[in-house]
């Protein structure tokens, strides 16, 4: 289908060095630093207070950025424990074609 995958986190350099080393990942792990892309996105999990460990951290969700970088679908769950139906994320991004 011709896509790359990124995957972005707040968690630190070095802990996204050691992630992909260990788990073999190949495909671009980001730092979003702050969680500002977090902010900016709209998708920061408004359930953690400042000082909580989970601070910052996203609802987990994939998006689909065309060529000229604009968000062509967005899948987003509100508990940490479910994730998108990759069926539904495979047909959007065939769409996409």
């Amino acid at each position: 289908m011709g896509l790359s995958v990124v995957a972005m986190t707040y968690d630190s350099v070095e802990l996204l060095k050691t992630v992909a080393e260990d788990e073999g990942i190949g495909f671009a792990l980001l730092r979003d630093e702050a969680a500002t892309h977090v902010d900016a996105l709209g998708i920061r999990n408004l359930d953690y207070e400042p000082g909580h460990r989970a601070y910052g951290i996203p609802y987990p969700g994939i998006f689909l950025v065309g060529a000229d970088g604009v968000i062509q679908a967005k899948f987003a769950e509100e508990d940490y424990r479910d994730r998108p139906d990759f069926s539904f994320v495979l047909e959007a991004a065939a769409d996409m074609e």
